[in-house]
């Protein structure tokens, strides 16, 4: 007999102590549903949990792979699941006597605070709500759940996820928020919590009269329709505009698809003994191991989030300037304050990780909405893994696996001048949501901020609150600062994970929209394009364009400490690209472990260079070997010192100096009275300096005559450098100083090559060993990858080369055919587009360069087992990059003297993720 195949779940029921799912599984049933599952059903949870049901992420992928159809036995599976829900509330879905209403949420497996879309009181009808005023006793309640219900219901399901655009671009949420408003407005109301019963029938039946005239449709009576129109919409939403937006900000993969949950209703919004909040088992902004969170009495999670009105601390320590005067949880509902204390202790030690939650009192009984793993910024996000791990709650490999690379990059933002701040009057305060400093100049709309970022401005976007629809202009700016909300509003929540400068609640100024203006309290009138500086710590606002100064990490022991763990842990190096003895010391303080690019030609750009630069001119306007020894002595005395100066600085840690790489034509001066300078140095006409300027001129210079090729044309070029590095070393040697340099040949294509440049740096080793009287002068010889090329005949260059250093940012134009500083033109449509995932500048294309650097790594360990490599590209300071480099067996990644503690941190995720880890 044949075996009959058993239907695929698509439905996971939790609540009243039981669940089909658990927190693993939060591929298939998304972050919230996993969790909701988790706390309902787990043995040492079994939290209060209303009861509801999860329709998985398979059913995402089946809806959008079949046109938007769902799975047939799906409608099954859901009145299976309800029924259980309806049995374990005692109530009846789409029942005139005893109703069950239920909320619909997204739930996807990575947190996407606001990106998709809610629908709460989901049943309501004019017959239903009867039986709702009879359970309740409630009318306003009842009316009140019954006009959001609409709003939520005609903004989600029947404009957005109907495709209706807005009629000038207004759209109907909009609308019906100004009918709410024009009430309050007219009676003098400050809270949609003033308006009385008959008002709120009233407002009821204006709005579904509305919503048929502007959407051409009725917003529909019947509690299924109402159920499936909610559930499509939360699926639709997946694809939406901000929600896509988000994804490619956080590189979450379009395939993952979002779950639905389905969860009965409880009311936060039935009178001064019901309340809805958000709260952290510990300080988001800061990381401090204390419970914060925030509540609203008589309130739908909605208002909490949205920041229309100002939320409640939970206990003491939540209160901010904006709330001080406002009663606590504990003092208002203590029995509730003390469980949902005792909850979120529970919570903690079960994730071994900081909880947000949500959660809702009905008439002094707590339930639990929601719990999920808090987002937070970096400050917080290593001073929680640092005490955690002293807590003996994780290990050092989870500790250390908490902090994601760039987030330290927020603890090494750089904050307002503390002179200058001191001496200046802030024009308002509001909440510091976002840490550091920022600065730009106004702009009062998402689309604005896009549009002006796109023009290199820096911008800092004022709202009055943000939704998710601003998510572009939001990431797009320095700063955000926002009139309304708390510390849980979707600014702070979004700005918090991504560690951007925020200040939300600022009640001391006013917006004006239609004139694209704030005036401040102190009178203080600001309009779009004015400068503001803003300090997120603090949650200060300053007028006008104010210094910003680096942060001192010395004084932040969690860091310290968590680099103490990064560093037992890692087996990749990590060194810095530095030209400057200043640059090499920041460096060495980030952990650096020696300078992996040393640019020869640094020396003829800014401070101090004017001489060596005028003497390197007449170098290369030189005709005879003659003119140019003469020009390249004098020029000698300057490249020794730089050299000298900075190894000094190394203490013996390997300093990798790249031979002059740039052609020379971009050494040549355009300023007239500089070019009258040079033909009277050399002693000849204008016109004949002209002339020789000329002949310097290439058709494509990336490719022209540079790196090695100078060396190969003028052999002296080479010689003067390579002296100027022994006599440098051998000078610290006999001063008592360690230092150890490496010749890097740039831009080679062919073992012969350096076959003739070592030729050079042999025979004027020879010359410094016996001019300095040193029997060795200890250096290594190699080169830098950055031809595709010399990747291919890697073999038979490591015959001659100690070390080879990839050149990532020219092996990737080369490889690409892009050209770096061209690619604006068209790189951001192809990464729209999905023709290209990654910038290749930004992140390593590890498919095609990134075949290159194995390939040319593992041909060059074939020839010579110990080679020395690393790479010197700006991808070194990429996390994702730093991972791969790590997989190919480098020895060090070098980068900028800022990227080092990222670069140090993200070698220990990819010792720990290979299990390669000390």
């Amino acid at each position: 007999m044949a075996q009959v195949k058993k239907a695929a779940k698509y439905v996971y029921y939790f609540g009243g102590g039981k669940a089909d799912g658990n927190e693993s599984m939060k591929n298939l049933l998304g972050g919230k549903g996993a969790n909701l599952a988790e706390m309902a059903g787990h043995p040492k949870l079994k939290l209060p949990v209303p009861p509801g049901f999860t329709l998985t992420t398979e059913v995402c992928t089946a809806y959008y792979n079949n046109k938007k159809k769902y799975p047939v036995v799906l409608d099954a599976q859901v009145k299976k699941a309800l029924a259980a829900v309806e049995k374990e509330m005692g109530k009846k879905f789409g029942d005139v006597n005893n109703p069950l209403l239920v909320s619909v949420r997204s739930g996807a497996r990575k947190s996407m605070p606001g990106m998709m879309e809610t629908v709460l009181d989901i049943g309501l009808n004019e017959k239903t709500i009867e039986g709702v005023i009879k359970q309740s006793g409630d009318a306003r309640f009842a009316y009140d759940a019954y006009r959001r219900l609409i709003m939520m219901y005609a903004d989600v399901v029947m404009e957005k996820a109907g495709g209706i655009e807005p009629k000038g671009g207004k759209g109907i949420r909009k609308v019906l928020d100004e009918k709410l408003e024009k009430i309050k407005h007219k009676q003098g109301y400050k809270f949609d919590t003033d308006l009385t019963v008959n008002e709120l029938k009233a407002l009821v039946k204006d709005f579904k009269a509305t919503v048929l005239k502007v959407l051409g449709k009725p917003f529909p009576d019947d509690p299924y329709e109402q159920l499936w129109g909610s559930i499509g919409a939360v699926f639709s939403s997946w694809m939406g505009k901000r929600a896509c937006e988000y994804r490619r900000i956080e590189k979450i993969p379009d395939e993952w698809g979002t779950a639905v949950n389905v969860q009965a209703m409880v009311f936060g919004n039935m009178g001064d003994t019901s309340a809805t909040g958000v709260a952290f088992t510990r300080n988001p902004g800061n990381g401090e191991n204390k419970f914060y969170g925030e509540y609203l009495l008589n309130a739908q999670g909605e208002d909490v989030v949205a920041g229309i009105r100002t939320p409640a601390p939970v206990n003491e320590y939540s209160k901010n300037d904006q709330s001080k005067h406002l009663p606590t949880l504990e003092k208002t509902m203590p029995a509730a304050y003390k469980q949902l204390f005792d909850i979120q202790k529970r919570l903690e030690k079960h994730y071994k990780d900081m909880q947000d939650i949500e959660f809702t009192i009905e008439k002094g009984v707590l339930f639990m909405l929601q719990c999920r793993v808090g987002k937070r910024n970096g400050v917080a996000a290593v001073r929680m893994a640092s005490d955690m791990y002293n807590e003996k709650l994780i290990d050092a490999k989870t500790a250390i696996m908490r902090v994601q690379p760039n987030q330290l990059v927020e603890l090494l933002l750089p904050m307002l001048d503390p002179k200058i701040q001191a001496a200046t009057k802030p024009i308002a305060k509001g909440l510091p949501a976002g840490p550091g400093g920022a600065k730009g100049r106004v702009v009062f709309s998402s689309n604005d901020a896009v549009e002006w970022a796109s023009r290199g401005e820096k911008v800092i976007l004022v709202r009055e609150e943000t939704s998710p629809e601003d998510v572009d202009g939001m990431h797009k700016s320095q700063a955000i600062l926002t009139t309304k909300g708390g510390m849980t509003s979707h600014a702070a929540l979004v700005a918090r994970g991504w560690g951007k400068c925020c200040i939300v609640g600022c009640a001391d100024i006013e917006i004006h929209s239609e004139t694209k203006s704030f005036k401040a309290n102190d009178g203080t009138y600001i309009k779009e394009g004015d400068w503001l500086s803003l300090d997120g710590t603090k949650g200060l606002v300053y007028l006008g364009s104010m210094a910003l100064v680096d942060i001192d990490l010395d004084k932040n022991m969690a860091y310290k400490n968590l680099m103490k763990l990064v560093n037992k842990t890692r087996t990749l190096k990590v060194r810095t690209n530095a030209e400057t003895p200043e640059d090499a010391a920041h460096a060495m303080k980030f952990g650096a472990e020696g300078i992996g690019l040393f640019r020869t030609e640094h020396m003829f750009y800014g401070e101090g260079s004017e001489q060596p630069l005028f003497l390197l001119r007449k170098m290369i306007m030189s005709k005879t070997e003659p003119e140019r020894r003469k020009a390249l002595n004098d020029l000698f005395v300057f490249v020794k010192k730089d050299i000298k100066d900075t190894m000094e600085v190394m203490k013996g840690y390997p300093v990798t100096i790249r031979l002059l790489d740039p052609p020379l034509h971009e050494f040549v001066p355009h300023d007239v009275s500089k070019l009258q300078a040079l033909s009277k140095e050399l002693g000849i006409s204008m016109s004949m300096l002209r002339r020789r300027v000329l002949a310097l001129h290439e058709n494509n210079p990336m490719l022209g005559h540079r790196g090695v090729r100078l060396g190969v044309s003028y052999p002296e070029i080479t010689e003067m450098q390579v002296r100027a590095i022994f006599e440098a070393t051998a000078e610290l040697a006999k001063a008592g100083k360690t230092a150890f340099p490496e010749i890097m040949v740039p831009v080679t294509c062919t073992e012969n090559e350096l076959i003739h440049q070592k030729i050079i740096v042999d025979r004027v080793y020879k010359e410094v060993c016996e001019s300095k009287k040193m029997k060795k002068i200890p250096y290594l010889y190699g080169t830098m990858i950055e031809i595709p090329r010399a990747a291919i005949k890697a073999d038979k260059m490591a015959e001659i080369a100690d070390f080879f250093s990839f050149g990532t940012n020219d092996l990737t134009q080369m490889s690409f055919g892009f050209s770096r500083d061209d690619v604006g033109g068209f790189l951001p449509k192809y990464m729209d587009l999905k023709v290209l995932h990654d910038d290749p500048f930004q992140t390593i294309d590890q498919d095609g360069v990134g075949e290159l650097v194995k390939m040319g790594t593992d041909r060059g360990r074939k020839t010579k087992p110990n080679l020395k490599v690393g790479i010197c590209g700006e991808h070194g300071g990429d996390a994702e990059s730093v991972k791969f480099f790590h997989r190919v067996g480098m020895n060090y990644v070098s980068c900028s003297p800022f990227r080092v503690p990222i670069a140090l941190l993200a070698a220990a995720h990819a010792a720990i993720e290979s299990g390669k880890g000390k």
